[in-house]
């Protein structure tokens, strides 16, 4: 899947944790999700949907 820009409509910020590889998806309002930088290099990436993102394995931000 190729990197979605912002203002594609697809604003879910998916991220993995550099402390134990876990995919973690943002979505805008939460608590980190402005500090979260997505960096395609490293497997990072944008999703349409929280449904899209729990589909590819991740899982929702816990704060």
């Amino acid at each position: 899947m190729k990197a979605m820009a912002p203002g594609s409509g697809c604003n879910v910020k998916g991220n993995i944790s550099l402390n134990t590889g876990e995919r973690i998806y943002h979505v805008p309002g939460q608590k980190y999700y402005n500090e979260t930088r997505i960096s395609p290099q490293h497997g990072e990436r944008w999703f349409c949907s929280e449904a899209e993102a729990r589909r590819a394995g991740w899982r929702r931000s816990r704060v």
